[in-house]
């Protein structure tokens, strides 16, 4: 189990993926999510996930597994705000499709009244789509299997953003990709993540410290399950 990186240490990545209830970030909300913290060389620093309650349809169960009984105890997107901004304050953004993660955490922020700031990205859909030969296709699946990573969580918010992170590991570690892998692209990403202005984690309108629930059939390997306060 991994503890909370200090906040002198929150310099590096955090690879995120959502579960929603549907496709639109604009109507469907979030109803899971994951970050996966690595530090400026790609070594884990900590994993954190919860349900999240979207005080409605929980939508495609057949995709992400979660049913509306799982949701009892699982805090609203306003009992997780600060601390999710905590734990991305500083960091480049990483996922697969990053861009429809994003658009969810910004949608859901600006129902709490925050706006959530312009946050460098990298996405390893595209760098995927960079390698010479490129996958087969480019589902995170696909990809993973391609780049040997295996044995997960298939569509739960952990599963994939470990998936994500190993991918993303690999890529930047194999030199697969000129674009993504050259150490001065990702320090710039590295350098303008950490000159962006957060709002204040504390103190933002209607919020609320709420415990984080991850869901009851997905591995505690290597999680931290309860978050509160900074502390886990």
């Amino acid at each position: 189990m991994l503890s909370a990186p200090s906040q002198a240490s929150a310099y590096g990545f955090a690879v995120v993926d959502v579960e929603a209830t549907g496709s639109s970030s604009r109507r469907h909300r979030v109803v899971e999510l994951a970050v996966v913290l690595l530090d400026k060389d790609l070594t884990p620093q900590g994993e954190f996930t919860t349900l999240v309650d979207p005080h409605g349809p929980v939508g495609p169960t057949h995709i992400h597994g979660i049913e509306g009984g799982d949701l009892g105890g699982a805090p609203s997107f306003d009992g997780i705000a600060a601390r999710l901004l905590s734990l991305l304050r500083g960091r480049v953004l990483v996922g697969h499709n990053v861009g429809c993660d994003r658009s969810f955490l910004a949608a859901e922020y600006a129902r709490v009244g925050v706006r959530l700031p312009s946050i460098p990205e990298l996405c390893t859909m595209r760098m995927a789509a960079a390698r010479l030969p490129a996958p087969h296709g480019l589902s995170l699946r696909d990809c993973a299997e391609a780049a040997g990573v295996t044995e997960w969580h298939a569509h739960t918010a952990l599963g994939d953003a470990r998936a994500t992170a190993e991918l993303f590991s690999h890529y930047v570690r194999g030199a697969e990709s000129v674009e993504f892998a050259e150490s001065a692209v990702l320090d710039e990403r590295l350098a303008q993540a950490a000159a962006v202005e957060w709002p204040q984690a504390t103190g933002l309108p209607g919020v609320v410290d709420a415990l984080w629930k991850r869901r009851s059939n997905d591995s505690a390997r290597r999680m931290v399950p309860n978050v509160r306060n900074g502390s886990a």
